[in-house]
């Protein structure tokens, strides 16, 4: 089985992002201030140059769901809270007790937020459209200007 990791960066309307592959799945997304790690191999596979094509896509507003394998790596909790959030309609917001609820749990409302920081394919998996209980915007890897960009991008499109 090949456990190499494939990166390349490119420029997009979000700044220099970065798109990770392994055994042919997207794995991570990389924002400009994330640190890729040392034994990623440096290459553009056909599956990130489609990854990245369907990004700038939806960046552009044409595009409202992503169509390629992803393959997160996290706990079993992580990885229910990152496969609900893939649930979560474009140009919508949920909080994240609602993410909770659905997890199974309503009482893991931190847990979740902790699985939403953890998300390491951010965007793909669209951990921005969680906001807080009071429908403020909270914590986000690429930052909240980001976030609150990505949102409006969505609801503009919508």
């Amino acid at each position: 089985m090949n456990k190499t990791l494939f990166l390349h960066h490119q420029l997009t309307d979000i700044g220099k992002v970065g798109i990770a592959e392994c055994n042919d799945c997207i794995t991570n997304l990389f924002f400009e201030s994330s640190v890729a790690p040392q034994d990623a191999e440096f290459r553009e596979t056909t599956l990130i140059a489609e990854a990245f094509r369907q990004l700038n896509s939806y960046l552009a507003g044409n595009l409202k769901e992503f169509s390629f394998p992803i393959a997160p790596t996290g706990t079993p909790f992580m990885l229910h809270v990152w496969k609900n959030l893939g649930t979560i309609p474009y140009g919508t917001t949920v909080t994240y007790k609602d993410i909770a609820v659905i997890t199974g749990n309503i009482l893991a409302v931190r847990a979740v937020g902790m699985a939403n920081h953890r998300n390491p394919i951010p965007v793909f998996i669209p951990c921005h459209r969680v906001v807080g209980s009071n429908g403020t915007l909270t914590g986000y890897r690429g930052g909240l200007v980001l976030k609150k960009q990505l949102l409006a991008l969505e609801q503009r499109y919508r």
